[in-house]
This record gives structure tokens, C-alpha cells and sequence, in this order.
């Protein structure tokens, strides 16, 4: 089996795009199990690349599983639960500037 791990593209962004099977390779899981991600949605690929968000997510999903013995969308659940409450911190924080400072 092998990697194509110079297969990366630069997003409009300037952001680095990964493969899916760089994402299991560093993630140490299986190419279908990448896919499998993104077509249930618990991944974002922009077309057949990931963000390297999206494969940090891979890897604290497996961790959640793992560790917690959280089943897929429990581990998904968990974590975008904890994106929305940064989202909600830092919300929180600009209107308590505002508040501040008028």
C-alpha cells in the first residue's frame, strides 16, 4: 500500500489541503474510516481534501471513543458542544468589552 503524502494543495485561504489518505496515516486509521467520516458528515472535506482542522477532529474523535468508550456520534456531539461554547466564551467576552467600555 502506499501514501501519497505530497498530494497537498494550497486553499484559496493560503491554508494547507491534505489527502484522505494522509489524514489516515497520520491519524493511524484507515482510509474508509475517513471517508466513512465524511459522508456521515462528522468530517468537512472541501471536494477529496481535508483542512487540518478536520483531521484534528479525526484525532479527538478517536480519542473521545477510545478513552470514553463514546460511540461515533456521541464523540461528534461532544465536540461540536465544545466548539460552541468557545464560540459562545468569545461572544460572551466582546459584549462584556462593550459593555465596559461604554
Amino acid at each position: 500500500m502506499s501514501f501519497s503524502l505530497s498530494k497537498t494543495v494550497v486553499s484559496s485561504e493560503g491554508e494547507q489541503l491534505y489527502t484522505f489518505e494522509y489524514a489516515a496515516l497520520v491519524t493511524e486509521t484507515s482510509i474508509t474510516l475517513v471517508k466513512i467520516y465524511a459522508e456521515l458528515g462528522v468530517i468537512e472535506p472541501i471536494g477529496s481534501m481535508l483542512h487540518p482542522r478536520e483531521i484534528a477532529r479525526i484525532v479527538q474523535i478517536k480519542r473521545l471513543r477510545q478513552d470514553l468508550g463514546l460511540n461515533l456520534v456521541g464523540a461528534a456531539m461532544v465536540l461540536d458542544m465544545a466548539q460552541e461554547i468557545a464560540q459562545l466564551r468569545v461572544q460572551l467576552k466582546v459584549y462584556q468589552f462593550k459593555c465596559v467600555a461604554a
